[in-house]
């Protein structure tokens, strides 16, 4: 017979619910969060087993990007310690052109050259030539919500665990004394 951990499943979903508020939080303070779908899209999920805890967190895949940054073609100095770079090959053709333009779209930035309103294709094109060669800023909104998060949770894990344990002896002691 194992230990029913109730106090457990419910400090790892605090946990999970502190980290995905603090990160959803963060996006609107940085100003990542320009549709809402990222942040719709981060969420948590833990599965306790007998002998282990698991945790998991989820988001759109271009979140991880926001969150540590990418390295530019050319240029490293934005975000030197990310593991993503602009130049591998790795995303979908045409995806970063379809997204910067949506941006655009959204954040309403109008083509100008001195005044005047310019060609929309050329002001793309330089704005994704920048970030390609430059890379992105990460903005650790995950990280950040995570590590805050984290610095509590050994504690919280071994009281919530002690509390089960003692409700399981209780039980079982009392349980065995109807028996007798």
């Amino acid at each position: 017979m194992s230990v029913p951990k109730k106090q457990t499943e419910i400090a790892l979903k605090q946990f999970i619910n502190e980290v995905v508020s603090k990160a959803r939080t963060n996006l609107v303070r940085k100003g990542k969060n320009a549709t809402g779908n990222l942040s719709k899209s981060i969420s948590g999920n833990f599965k306790v087993s007998p002998n282990s805890f698991q945790l998991s967190f989820s988001m759109e895949d271009y979140g991880t990007f926001q969150d540590l940054g990418v390295k530019g073609a050319r240029s490293s100095s934005k975000a030197p310690s990310s593991p993503y770079k602009f130049g591998t090959g790795t995303a979908p053709k045409g995806m970063f052109k379809t997204a910067i333009n949506a941006w655009v779209i959204r954040k309403g930035i109008a083509p100008r050259a001195n005044g005047k309103f310019a060609s929309r294709s050329q002001m793309l094109f330089n704005i994704r030539r920048s970030i390609f060669n430059t890379g992105l800023r990460p903005s650790l909104f995950f990280t950040d919500a995570f590590a805050v998060g984290f610095k509590g949770l050994d504690d919280t894990i071994l009281e919530a665990y002690g509390l089960d344990v003692e409700s399981f002896l209780k039980y079982s002691l009392e349980d065995n004394g109807k028996k007798n």
